[in-house]
């Protein structure tokens, strides 16, 4: 796989002027992604060290209008079904077979399960895809598990696994230590552990884990074994453990001492879990998503 980033893969994180609904081209979704960002300011539960939203930079926007939101979220339905949103001048030498809708994704600068407007804003872009037509467009929550014990997540989250959601959960770590250090969280790794066994106990679950190297060092030998041992652990928990994306930065990370793995490197985490889970699909990417 290149590891250079094509220039229809770069994506844009507006919309026109829009506040909360964007449009990337996502090579993982196959095509291209509606995207909603519930963390219009910027604030987050983790503080990763490969983190690529620019916080230094006030934001505009503190919370979300859920009636802008509907107006937003429809407007690009709209655009989708009558191919205008495709014939944006930045998908200009896009593969053909790329320009088709994949999803729409809760991901954004922020956890979108964590916020107040969470439930509400999953009901809204449920029903405007209803509306559209587009019953079987997969509704993706990119999310960090850290809030799925919480019942009005939780609750949310089954709402959603009516209207297609497919949920893509992180875990980069196999460590309590290497998770404080990568994702600087106050949240317990066991936590996000039990969060993701619960979730993924109930629905197919896709795990997404980015690994970088801090300091000129990548994770060690050890760090790997465990982070196979915790996929092996969800797996005899019941986890329905689909898909596994082993990833690295691709663009200029909130620390300046983290760069990207090479793919010989990710390939080696990679086999690792497909060695834990041989029954997921188990894909290193080096480049934009």
């Amino acid at each position: 796989m290149s590891d250079v980033v094509p220039a229809h893969q770069i994506r844009p994180r507006a919309l026109r002027e829009n506040k909360y609904v964007y449009v990337v081209l996502s090579r993982r979704a196959g095509g291209v992604s509606i995207g909603v960002n519930l963390s219009p300011h910027k604030g987050c539960n983790f503080d990763c060290t490969y983190c690529q939203v620019d916080r230094k930079t006030p934001a505009t926007v503190k919370t979300v209008d859920v009636k802008v939101l509907r107006d937003e979220i429809r407007a690009a339905f709209d655009a989708a079904k009558t191919g205008a949103l495709f014939a944006d001048a930045r998908f200009a030498g896009t593969p053909k077979q790329m320009l088709v809708l994949a999803d729409v994704a809760f991901a954004g600068d922020g956890e979108p399960t964590n916020e107040p407007w969470f439930a509400d804003s999953a009901r809204v872009v449920a029903e405007e895809k209803e509306r559209a037509g587009f019953v079987t467009l997969p509704i993706r929550v990119i999310t960090n598990a850290t809030v799925f014990h919480k019942p009005k997540v939780a609750e949310t989250l089954r709402f959603l696994d009516a209207h297609a959601l497919d949920v893509w959960a992180k875990l980069d770590a196999g460590t309590e230590a290497y998770y404080r250090m990568v994702d600087r969280s106050d949240v317990s790794f066991q936590r996000v552990l039990d969060n993701l066994l619960l979730c993924a106990r109930e629905r197919p679950t896709t795990i997404q884990s980015l690994f970088a190297r801090h300091h000129g060092e990548g994770p060690s030998a050890a760090e790997i074994a465990a982070y196979a041992d915790r996929l092996r652990d969800l797996k005899a928990g019941g986890a329905r453990i689909r898909w596994v994306q082993i990833h690295t930065v691709s663009r200029p990370p909130a620390e300046s001492f983290v760069q990207p793995l090479t793919m010989e490197e990710l390939e080696t985490i990679a086999a690792a879990a497909r060695a834990a889970l041989p029954d997921a699909r188990v894909v290193a990417y080096r480049g934009a998503a």
